[in-house]
């Protein structure tokens, strides 16, 4: 009796490692990948995600459709920063020094449509849509309502937009993002951090505020800061 009660205690599979493994059973459902397997911490939380894809997408977005099949299959939110993607056969995620200096889609630069911001409670939404040649993306930054944390929202959100236009902004990130008084007008300052396989470098952006629209001019600022690297005047 007791043996028969050991051997059941250990045919039974833990609920969250049954639900992880039901994840990555999923994730595998997606045209793009090919394995999955999901790395968790000892309360079930994933710590890292290791994703075998396919170069049929570029591995932002199949980082994305990871994130919605998770959410809205199972309720778990996975942070893209736990995300690895190896693509087999595919160029779209090697960056490099030289593709830094090249030119993006004839030379066309990204421009700003739109900045919206929704807040809820103590937390805020924003969106910030930017637009490359007939192409159109929207990135999307969430954080605290916080005066201090606004101007890096804006930052954030416009980065995750010009990564889905730009393959090159893969190695870019937002060091900070402020507004400040230069004599008798306010400009956004942005620096951006561009990590290269052997160095890493920061530039600086500026855009003057315009209509007293600050979530504008950081956005702004922004692709001043990138463009000088990322895209050259058509």
């Amino acid at each position: 009796m007791d043996e028969a009660g050991e051997a059941g205690t250990e045919g039974t599979v833990d609920p969250v490692e049954a639900e992880i493994i039901e994840l990555e059973r999923e994730l595998c459902r997606l045209p793009e990948v090919s394995a999955a397997r999901i790395v968790t911490d000892r309360i079930g939380r994933p710590t890292e995600v290791h994703i075998l894809a396919q170069g049929a997408k570029h591995p932002k977005q199949v980082v994305r459709d990871i994130q919605s099949v998770a959410l809205a299959s199972f309720g778990i939110e996975i942070d893209r920063r736990i995300v690895s993607v190896v693509q087999l056969g595919a160029q779209a995620g090697n960056v490099t020094a030289q593709a830094l200096e090249n030119p993006v889609r004839g030379g066309v630069r990204a421009v700003l449509r739109q900045v919206t911001a929704e807040n809820n409670g103590l937390r805020s939404l924003v969106r910030v849509t930017l637009a490359q040649a007939d192409v159109e993306a929207v990135g999307f930054a969430e954080g605290s309502v916080a005066s201090t944390a606004r101007f890096r929202l804006v930052a954030s959100a416009t980065m995750d937009a010009l990564r889905q236009l730009q393959p090159q902004a893969e190695c870019c990130d937002v060091d900070s993002a402020l507004v400040m008084r230069v004599g008798s007008e306010d400009v956004a300052v942005v620096t951006v951090s561009f990590v290269l396989p052997a160095s890493e470098h920061v530039l600086a952006g500026s855009a003057v505020v315009r209509r007293h629209d600050e979530a504008d001019a950081v956005a702004r600022a922004v692709l001043d800061a990138t463009n000088r690297r990322l895209a050259v005047v058509s």
